[in-house]
């Protein structure tokens, strides 16, 4: 009852470098989409 069937963590940084990449992609966009309401 105490076995510990631990599997190893798989290593999340390039999940996490691909997150802040789509993140900064729609911030991009949003400031686009803001500055094309703005100038007209």
């Amino acid at each position: 009852m105490s076995q510990e069937n631990r599997e190893p963590e798989p290593n999340l940084k390039g999940t996490l470098v691909s997150v802040f990449i789509v993140g900064l992609i729609i911030i991009v966009m949003w400031i686009a989409v803001y500055l094309m309401y703005v100038a007209r």
